[in-house]
């Protein structure tokens, strides 16, 4: 099909990822021909910088990430955007996620700033939950102390996210965004901070146009990256809401639909 893609945006969990977790193979044979077409490659995750670094190694040195679910924008090791909640809301949002805790919901939280993020619950369960998100992980006694930009608070739900804590957040959600970001997470950011705020200063960073703009999502977190790209491909495994918003399919994450629709987008030369 005749297009003049530059950019292309992709979601990590449920989306790029298989089922086990781990970036397919068959995507490291495809990204060279991204490259030689000057195509950027650009992971879009509610990952933190660190994370998303570490997953693609020495690559990540020429590459372009949306961190934080779009509080964090980096082109070549350089900062594009940063969307840093105010010090008063951290302090409001964590009050009342305590409160909720003692109230019986099952919550972790974590504290996302820019130099790592931070977590004061730490039994091994919700640890490793945390940690398999924030490469850069600190423990402290207490999350009203911790001095760094804070770029989102991630809310760790043992109950289903979307129809538990994501529910009881509607003082926060008034006056900021509270997104659910998978099964068992909840964000809470800057309000008009989404995916696709970052795409959209990322295009224009770039120079890139949405309608030269490609995206692949799976979850409620990537509605407004689909928005903010004219080639918008939902996951056959996506949720509802994604499905009916993005323009083309593609394949499952179980069945590498990432790297088989770059494949064909951009087939070798």
């Amino acid at each position: 099909m005749p297009h003049d893609i530059r950019l292309v945006a992709v979601d990590m969990d449920g989306t790029l990822l298989d089922g086990d977790g781990r970036i397919p193979a068959s995507l490291w044979d495809v990204l060279p021909r991204l490259a030689a077409r000057d195509v950027a490659f650009v992971p879009a995750s509610g990952r933190q910088l660190a994370t998303l670094r570490q997953a693609f190694g020495d690559a990540s040195d020429d590459m372009s990430f949306i961190a934080e679910n779009g509080a964090y924008v980096v082109h070549e090791g350089a900062e594009v955007a940063a969307f840093a909640l105010e010090r008063d809301v951290v302090e409001r949002a964590i009050r009342h996620l305590r409160d909720l805790s003692a109230a019986g919901y099952d919550l972790g939280v974590v504290l996302c700033g820019k130099r790592s993020a931070y977590i004061e619950r730490t039994d091994e369960d919700f640890t490793a939950h945390a940690a398999t998100y924030y490469a850069a992980l600190e423990a402290v006694d207490d999350l009203l102390a911790v001095d760094d930009d804070v770029l989102k608070i991630a809310v760790y739900d043992y109950a289903l996210a979307e129809e538990s804590v994501g529910r009881a957040l509607d003082d926060i959600a008034a006056t900021h965004r509270v997104v659910v970001s998978a099964r068992h997470w909840v964000d809470i950011m800057n309000p008009g901070v989404d995916k696709g705020t970052a795409l959209r200063a990322l295009q224009e960073a770039l120079r890139v146009a949405p309608e030269q703009t490609a995206a692949f999502g799976d979850y409620l977190n990537d509605l407004e990256m689909m928005d903010a790209a004219h080639w918008s491909y939902a996951m056959q495994n996506a949720h509802p809401d994604v499905l009916a918003r993005a323009r083309h399919r593609a394949p499952s994450n179980i069945d590498q639909g990432v790297p088989r629709t770059l494949a064909e987008l951009f087939p070798e030369r």
